[in-house]
């Protein structure tokens, strides 16, 4: 198996091109990293560390744009179905591709059912039902997103503007209208839990800016990929960023010591800013954001599978849908699949949500990190875009410490991943 050629074409080569816009990917894009993070982070996050998590916030904010500014920019040169799997191929070789690619599709059920369940807390909570209703809404996210994708990602990346456009909305309606009620003491005392504290919390908060990379298996699929991918990536940091900000910020100020505790901030600011009555759109909210986030990744990581067929670290039963246009069905049914199991196992063991989330944070972290480091060897020597993948590497791998034990997941699909290596290049000699 050989790993010394390219097996991306450069962008001018390609012929054939999809049919995503600009918008519809900003839509993806910022459905992939803001995502179910804004409807539990916040409180997470206070908890974590109290007003200090802010820190961790902003420290986040201004990684992602040197990381998105990587990523758009591999995507803008090697546009495939592959991602950041084509990425580090290209630069290392295919076992590491196969570690990129599994740490990253078989994460993605694993951390698609903990993010719907944020949505059926929400949902449990206003129409009652408990765990039954729970369990209802899980579901019926993943059944509704699996169906969306099926259609190919021309329909979803269409649904996604559209949600996208009113998820936005709805944010800044919450945290303009919360803002009346924020005061300054509610941030004291600052750093309760101690100044250390920032660096857990910022472990938390990766989960929600992994995404970057959740949609560079999408870039062939731009009509346009050298000039739609920075304009949508541009479009979506700047979003994601404000958006993001504005609701731990309000969290903080309006919520005070209460922001720890609470599993609805989004909820609390909005009763805060319009009363009680107003606590039902935050169901509509999250729910409508769980079907953005999963529908970005259901889209990418189906794409991603095929194209780990393709490349032989999957059973080339996944390759059908690889291409641009096509529909990776067979991957999306795995994908979705997999979801089910993890959904009983979910619910039939009880599983600690932020002990999830932490697993798959390193999971991915361990992604941006390999990731980053191949485009520090493919990105153009002394050009912004190589800058911006250096700094990338070095917070990336501070972030991989900050995991601690929880790096355990990603070792364990890298370890799979190059067993599978193993055996298949085993197999082809005989």
């Amino acid at each position: 198996m050989t790993t010394a050629e390219p097996l991306v074409p450069a962008v001018d080569e390609l012929e054939v091109r999809g049919g995503l816009t600009t918008l519809q990917g900003a839509a993806l894009t910022l459905a992939a990293v803001l995502g179910t993070g804004v409807i539990s982070l916040p409180a997470l996050a206070a908890d974590t560390a109290g007003p200090a998590s802010l820190v961790a916030w902003v420290f986040l904010v201004l990684l992602s744009v040197p990381l998105a500014a990587t990523f758009a920019a591999l995507g803008a040169r090697h546009p495939d179905s592959g991602g950041v799997s084509t990425y580090v191929r290209l630069a290392f070789g295919q076992r590491a591709a196969a570690v990129v690619g599994w740490c990253f599709y078989f994460s993605i059920p694993l951390g698609s059912v903990p993010a719907a369940s944020f949505a059926g807390d929400y949902v449990a909570a206003s129409l009652g039902g408990g765990r039954t209703t729970r369990a209802a809404t899980i579901v019926g996210i993943l059944a509704v997103v699996a169906l969306l994708n099926a259609f190919g990602v021309r329909l979803s990346g269409r649904v996604q503007l559209g949600l996208s456009a009113v998820l936005a909305a709805l944010l800044v309606v919450t945290a303009v209208a919360a803002a009346p009620h924020a005061h300054w003491h509610n941030a004291t005392p600052f750093a309760p839990h101690g100044w250390t504290a920032i660096g857990p919390a910022a472990a938390v908060l990766v989960w929600g800016f992994v995404g970057w990379e959740a949609v560079t298996s999408l870039t062939s699929e731009y009509r346009q990929p050298h000039r739609d991918l920075p304009r949508a990536t541009t479009l979506a940091v700047v979003l994601v960023g404000a958006l993001y900000l504005a609701v731990a910020a309000m969290t903080i100020f309006v919520l005070g010591p209460s922001a720890g505790s609470t599993k609805a901030p989004l909820a609390d600011l909005l009763a805060a800013g319009f009363g009680h009555s107003a606590r039902g759109v935050t169901t509509v909210i999250a729910v409508l954001l769980t079907i953005g986030t999963v529908n970005a990744y259901f889209a990418g990581g189906a794409k991603l599978g095929a194209a780990l067929g393709r490349d032989g670290s999957l059973p080339v039963w996944f390759a059908r849908g690889s291409s641009v246009g096509e529909v990776p069905r067979r991957s999306l049914g795995v994908l979705f699949a997999l979801c089910a199991v993890a959904v009983v196992l979910e619910l039939g063991f009880d599983a600690d949500v932020k002990a999830t989330v932490l697993l798959i944070t390193g999971a991915f972290t361990l992604v941006y990190v390999l990731a980053t480091a191949a485009a520090v060897r493919l990105l153009p020597r002394r050009s912004w875009s190589r800058a911006a993948a250096l700094v990338s590497l070095a917070a990336s791998a501070a972030l991989l410490l900050l995991t601690g034990v929880h790096i355990l997941w990603g070792i364990a699909l890298a370890l799979a991943a190059l067993g599978y290596e193993y055996r298949s290049q085993r197999a082809s000699r005989t």
